[in-house]
């Protein structure tokens, strides 16, 4: 069984994280969309980990072998412990590459077994990330067309402070 790891803050998840999530779905047996707890940004998360791991779970149910967890420590560790063969990683710009591809050769060398793929953002969702609509959020602005429909009342209940 080739398993992947789908790693990230997701603070809140994304449609841009949802599609990686996804198409990422079709090209392995089983997904694992790993919440990294990073103990340095955690007083800077506008949601718990647990809130986090219930967002992904409604968003993703319908796709059969896409599983959640969440993990404080190193992911080329995390990737051996779950015999991952790959970590699925979603690029939205070349600014993206340089950071992934620092972290991909890191992984490499931590854990010669497993593989970072790529997977580039859709057109619609280049310019999207968890900073983007906590920001837009924020100033009361609309978020619906960069959030999941089923996370959209929680994320503004929090975030909108209009």
């Amino acid at each position: 069984m080739k398993i992947a790891i789908c790693p990230g803050s997701f603070d809140p998840v994304t449609k841009g994280h949802l599609d990686v999530i996804k198409r990422a779905s079709k090209l392995f047996d089983k997904v694992i969309v790993v919440v990294m707890q990073n103990v340095r940004k955690k007083d800077s998360n506008s949601f718990t980990v647990e809130e986090r791991l219930d967002f992904i779970k409604r968003c993703t149910c319908d796709i059969g072998n896409v599983e959640t967890d969440s993990y404080v420590g190193l992911l080329a560790d995390y990737a051996r412990e779950k015999n991952a063969a790959a970590i699925v990683k979603g690029l939205r710009a070349v600014s993206d590459f340089e950071d992934e591809f620092q972290q991909s050769l890191t992984n490499m060398r931590l854990n010669p077994d497993v593989e970072t793929v790529f997977i580039t953002a859709k057109s619609e969702y280049m310019f999207l990330s968890s900073s983007v609509v906590k920001q837009v959020a924020g100033y009361g602005g609309e978020v619906d067309d960069f959030i999941p429909a089923q996370i959209i009342d929680e994320v503004n209940k929090r975030l909108n402070h209009k």
